[in-house]
């Protein structure tokens, strides 16, 4: 993206060699050509506990590496700086793919108490053991012999914003799907935020992703089923300037959530975005429902989570989560929702709606994307019998709109959360935990039994987050 000459080398252990997420990298880099990286694996034999998986069959190694694509150099004796140098040096000169260095190494060379030997992975030398290791490696000299060479001040080109990018176009009463939302959204701020790359996991189609893709295939990355690469070359991408958005179903993300965790501590601008979310996906069955991706990130520190309800909402919010600074995660739905909101309402991070309310409410349904819409169907039958009912659209679910959840709570008594979403770390747990040490009736609907495969409708009256259900739990707290 950036064009420019320099050239990215990464350190390897042998140990994590087993390791998926190494070889998702070391497959997507040949496929893209990237001859400016280079990869050194530190062959030492041995890992925490023991030998690793190859030992010192450096063969094994090369044989891996090259039937990726990769060009692979090997030295025989890692410790030896001529042959680490020409090493190095070959890796550097002209080719069409990515190279990786492949070097056997002594653990604790030069220290004869651990030299070679297994049980000091991690653990500092103490006493007398550290007084014969630091006699033995001799006199340090501790004065500096050289000077680093400081690299070229080069930086890559920062395209200018491109201004108005105009309101989202939708009429009350439309029926969409806030998946397509999110790849409406992409293409109408790309010329506001020229940092704007996308990401997404084979899966573009489905996302809405491809929106972008077609509009802008210089700034779409395919990544295939590699999720957690793909989200480790966001952040990388994030940190060198750009601004990733990596989408894939809600459930298929949970396989990067170590890469997600770790990101948090790098201070990324990073947006994920998962489609897909929930029963209400219907007949693709339970293996494609995200419903534990709220608790992943919700468990990220000053991570963000958005859950519009109607392609409006979705559209702002994606406009809120390119302008926010920080790892934000936006929740999508597969089906068509009735669009709610006219183009000029406004959507925050921290914020909700109050979409039905009177003086004499008796119960609060608070809700988010799917069942925000079920929660409205449920208000519209308790009017009807003489029960009014405030709802509540809590679409940031992270951070959340505590003031508004307090006053409801205070001023109804009595609170009903209802989400597609497995009860742990979800919704209701967010609002119980805000609205802690408050005196009032309240309970949770989530989906709570094993998912099936059938009609979306179906599956939200079998978990019991429909509006019949939203119902019958507001007369049993009244």
């Amino acid at each position: 993206l950036d064009r420019l000459p320099y050239r990215t080398w990464v350190l390897l252990g042998d140990s994590e060699m087993a390791e998926g997420s190494q070889w998702e990298a070391i497959e997507l880099a040949a496929h893209y050509g990237l001859d400016n990286l280079v990869g050194v694996i530190d062959v030492n034999r041995l890992g925490q506990r023991g030998e690793t998986m190859y030992g010192y069959d450096l063969d094994a190694y090369r044989r891996r590496v090259d039937a990726f694509g990769w060009r692979s150099l090997v030295v025989k004796d890692g410790q030896s700086f001529e042959e680490v140098e020409d090493a190095y040096q070959a890796a550097t000169e002209p080719g069409d793919r990515p190279v990786m260095v492949i070097a056997h190494t002594v653990k604790g060379k030069g220290v004869p108490a651990v030299e070679d030997k297994n049980g000091y992975h991690g653990k500092a030398l103490e006493g007398e053991d550290l007084e014969k290791a630091l006699a033995g490696l001799g006199e340090v000299d501790h004065q500096a012999r050289g000077v680093m060479l400081e690299p070229e001040d080069r930086h890559p080109e920062r395209p200018a914003p491109g201004g108005d990018v105009g309101a989202p176009e939708y009429q009350l009463g439309d029926k969409v799907a806030t998946r397509n939302a999110y790849g409406n959204a992409l293409l109408r701020i790309a010329g506001r935020f020229p940092s704007l790359v996308s990401l997404d996991g084979e899966v573009s189609n489905s996302t809405r992703a491809g929106f972008f893709k077609e509009a802008h295939p210089d700034r779409f990355f395919e990544m295939y089923i590699a999720e957690q690469n793909m989200v480790g070359a966001a952040l990388g991408l994030a940190m060198r300037g750009k601004l990733p958005f990596v989408s894939s179903f809600a459930a298929f993300l949970t396989r990067a959530f170590d890469q997600i965790r770790m990101s948090q501590y790098s201070e990324p601008n990073l947006k994920l975005v998962g489609s897909h979310a929930g029963v209400a996906i219907g007949e693709d069955g339970p293996s494609q429902m995200g419903l534990e991706d709220l608790a992943m990130f919700r468990s990220v520190r000053d991570g963000v989570v958005l859950y519009p309800c109607d392609a409006v909402s979705c559209e702002r919010l994606v406009e809120c989560a390119a302008s926010h600074r920080g790892i934000v995660y936006l929740r999508t739905t597969r089906g068509g929702t009735p669009v709610i909101y006219s183009t000029e309402d406004q959507f925050g991070v921290g914020g909700s709606k109050v979409l039905r309310s009177s003086g004499n409410d008796r119960a609060t349904v608070v809700a988010a994307g799917i069942t925000v819409h079920e929660a409205l169907a449920a208000q519209e039958e308790l009017q009807s019998k003489g029960i009014p009912v405030r709802v509540i659209d809590l679409y940031s679910v992270q951070p959340l709109d505590g003031e508004t959840l307090a006053a409801a709570a205070k001023e109804t008594g009595a609170l009903v959360t209802v989400e597609d979403h497995h009860a742990a770390g979800g919704l209701g747990e967010a609002v119980a935990i805000a609205l802690a040490g408050m005196t009032m009736r309240f309970r949770s609907l989530a989906v709570r039994t094993k998912p099936k495969s059938g009609k979306p409708q179906e599956l939200l009256s079998l978990e019991g987050i429909d509006r019949t259900a939203i119902v019958d739990a507001v007369r049993a707290l009244i």
